[in-house]
């Protein structure tokens, strides 16, 4: 019927990918934390360089 699915039954065949899935959750969490960092010194260079742009917008909660 779904000869396109592959389970193995030899578990140990899923190490690999499972893996590959943590290597890429890190990276990606990893990258997330780089780019919130620099949106957050851009955002202070921006305060620091207009002061009065941050009394006239809202700050988020």
């Amino acid at each position: 019927m779904m000869e396109f699915l592959y389970f193995p039954e030899n578990k140990v065949e899923y190490i690999p990918a499972l893996i590959t899935l943590v290597l890429f959750i890190a990276f990606a969490v990893i990258v997330m934390k780089a780019i919130m960092r620099k949106a957050q010194r851009e955002r202070e260079q921006f305060e620091s360089k207009y002061p009065e742009a941050k009394r006239e917008t809202k700050e988020p909660r």
